[in-house]
């Protein structure tokens, strides 16, 4: 299904692109009445990816309510939790904040959308962004739930995390009487994630009418722009890669390499896949040859991929930013400090499944002011995207499960990947010399 989804999408992008440029050419000639009509055009085409764009929100609560909740039970008993427990997290708030502030950083000094100047919907015209929204006291206190049922139907992130956590941690302490419910959200993430599929199954008529949309109406110039916007986030990546890899140098040593060549294989998967999820199976496995305990492995990794998706973190902050400036919205530096402080704390209830950042830059935009609508923008080239923050993903929790076990003391040896090839190719050709 991700391989013909994969095919799908970038035929629909190819298509997307030449119907929109020739209907751009065939009706644009500077004048007012072929704008009108170019417009017209593409609010038509724009009804697909606003269907999309609404059962992109729709999965919204119940997604990061299971994701969080089963991550959370995934720890183990209370008093398992422990050392490593506050070590992972340690790792977890450091990594999430450099992975969101390099890409507030990358962003803010490459400006790739500055210069497209989109109108705002005339919805939101009028409002733009209010710094009076985001004062201390009323970003703290609507952090709680008054009632999580009415936090789920306004798709509010923020109280939804916070219920989460406690009712993980709740499961988690009553031990085998909670079993029966930690099986429920298990099958509850299962179902979500199967949900998520069905919706992504829309994403090539949604990326062609989005793409062909954005040409018939602004013309061949904005492939420009969103190339700049690829090719700022992949140059981002690469300096992530070099952070994380860098770290775990210092801590770990220079067995790193091993680490390094070992998880090759999950990281190709990821990225043909875009889905860092798909790689977990084989990621656990690696970590294991490579001397990381079943006991750290198996808690950190489940862990990671509620609390530490590197990758998506940095594109969150990378395509919000992206977006104000394509609609010309100025966020001071205060606000944006504030969206980084926000997506700290929304990321966490992140799946690592194909274009789930969507869910959460959605959910964001909107307490933000910013236009909804922007993530039209970003959908035609998302998938691209996708694949290098999910193989991202994967190195970080890699990265991460090796830097706790070190810190504990408990990395056991790894076998250079060539000798263990070679040693299984022997044991291969035994029995041929038996025989």
């Amino acid at each position: 299904m991700a391989k013909r989804l994969t095919r799908y999408i970038l035929i629909a992008l190819v298509l997307g692109v030449i119907t929109g440029w020739v209907i751009n050419a065939a009706i644009d000639d500077g004048t007012a009445e072929s704008a009108a009509r170019l417009k017209s055009i593409a609010d038509y085409l724009s009804i697909v990816t606003a269907l999309f764009l609404r059962l992109i929100k729709m999965i919204i609560a119940p997604l990061v309510f299971s994701t969080l909740v089963a991550g959370i039970a995934h720890m183990g008993d209370i008093a398992a939790l422990g050392r490593v427990g506050l070590r992972s997290i340690l790792w977890f708030v450091l990594a999430t904040f450099v992975s969101l502030t390099l890409g507030l950083i990358l962003v803010t000094a490459l400006h790739p959308g500055v210069g497209l100047n989109l109108p705002l919907p005339p919805a939101t015209a009028a409002s733009g962004v209010e710094t009076a929204a985001f004062n201390l006291k009323d970003f703290i206190s609507h952090v709680v739930p008054q009632s999580i049922f009415e936090a789920m139907s306004a798709n509010e992130i923020l109280p939804i995390v916070v219920f989460s956590v406690f009712f993980g941690v709740a499961l988690t302490a009553i031990g085998e009487k909670g079993k029966p419910l930690v099986r429920g959200v298990e099958s509850l993430v299962r179902v979500m994630l199967q949900v998520t599929n069905y919706v992504m199954r829309f994403a090539p008529f949604a990326v062609f009418t989005a793409v062909a949309s954005a040409l018939a109406e602004r013309g061949p110039q904005i492939i420009m722009t969103l190339g700049k916007f690829v090719g700022s986030f992949y140059l981002g990546l690469l300096i992530l890669w070099a952070v994380l890899i860098g770290a775990c140098f210092v801590i770990v040593g220079p067995r790193t390499r091993h680490l390094v060549r070992y998880i090759r294989d999950p990281v190709v998967l990821a990225f043909s896949t875009a889905s860092s999820e798909a790689a977990y199976p084989r990621t656990l496995e690696e970590l294991e040859r490579f001397g990381v305990p079943p006991r750290i492995a198996s808690f950190v990794l489940p862990l990671g991929y509620s609390f530490n998706l590197d990758g998506s973190m940095m594109y969150m902050t990378f395509a919000s930013i992206f977006i104000a400036q394509a609609y010309g919205i100025h966020l001071s530096l205060g606000q944006e400090i504030t969206m980084l402080l926000v997506l700290m704390i929304t990321s966490k209830g992140m799946a690592g499944v194909p274009r789930a950042s969507l869910v959460v830059i959605a959910a964001t935009l909107s307490m933000f002011r910013i236009p909804e609508a922007g993530l039209l923008l970003i959908l035609a080239v998302d998938h691209f995207l996708d694949m290098g923050r999910s193989a991202t993903n994967v190195v970080g929790n890699a990265v991460a499960a090796s830097v706790v076990a070190r810190w504990e003391g408990d990395l056991g040896p790894a076998l250079s990947p060539d000798i263990e090839a070679a040693h299984a190719a022997s044991r291969r050709a035994e029995p041929r010399k038996a025989g």
